[in-house]
């Protein structure tokens, strides 16, 4: 399979996950994003259509530690997400992977998102 396609397959998996998926103020939705660099995170009230919190590798604090995208760096981004999720009063979410195959980083934040106390 050629980079296009794996693209255009995933776009179509996104396609179809978002379909069903929403966030609502009471179960936000907990958005990841993974590019070959750096992994994003956000949970997001899709009715209001604003993001409560975020975390990703490009902040002050994760570049100190130099995080990339793998799967130790999807760890420490799951925590962090988690602990300003719960400070933010959202204790359960709704997991939107993007389209991604649920493995590596992805599996890697949600496990340690989780494991942080956040509820899918």
């Amino acid at each position: 399979m050629s980079k296009q396609n794996n693209k255009e397959a995933r776009q179509r998996r996104h396609e179809r996950l978002r379909r069903t998926l929403s966030g609502t103020a009471v179960m936000p939705r907990l958005c990841v994003c993974r590019t070959g660099g750096h992994i994003y995170a956000q949970v997001i009230d899709d009715d209001a259509q604003r993001t409560i919190v975020s975390a990703s590798t490009l902040e002050a604090s994760a570049r100190e530690q130099k995080l990339k995208a793998n799967v130790a760096s999807a760890t420490i981004i799951g925590k962090c997400i988690a602990e300003r999720a719960l400070a933010a009063d959202v204790k359960q979410v709704v997991y939107d992977r993007g389209g991604f195959l649920y493995h590596g980083c992805v599996k890697a934040l949600a496990d340690a998102a989780r494991a942080a106390g956040l509820k899918f």
